[in-house]
């Protein structure tokens, strides 16, 4: 089984930056691909950025140019830069793995932006 845990969401203002941290344990070599999912109040979850093993990176519209999902290899932890932050980008952010078992989620954390 794998585990995650992440870190470095809080509080920021429009147009500063944030980055998050997603550090998976247990069984890391089941891992096919690593995402960060949001969710804002009231709203469904969606997809923000993946990035496959092969190190093939996917954005949602809404986040290109500004987010860039990474992984460090040693550490077994991804990362996501959030650069020109917006409102809109307040959300609940979940990390999440695919693995050959199923789909593994984090707890989230908050990201919230002021204005």
């Amino acid at each position: 089984q794998v585990q995650l845990v992440e870190s470095g969401g809080g509080l920021v203002q429009a147009g500063g930056s944030l980055r998050l941290s997603c550090a998976a344990s247990g069984n890391i070599f089941s891992i096919n691909s690593r995402s960060w999912y949001r969710q804002a109040p009231g709203k469904q979850r969606e997809l923000v950025a993946s990035i496959t093993n092969g190190g093939k990176t996917n954005y949602a519209d809404s986040v290109k140019g500004r987010f860039t999902i990474s992984r460090d290899y040693a550490k077994n932890t991804v990362y996501l830069q959030m650069n020109s932050l917006k409102p809109e980008d307040t959300a609940v952010y979940y990390c999440n793995v695919d693995t050959v078992r199923g789909s593994v989620w984090g707890q989230g954390t908050l990201v919230t932006v002021s204005s």
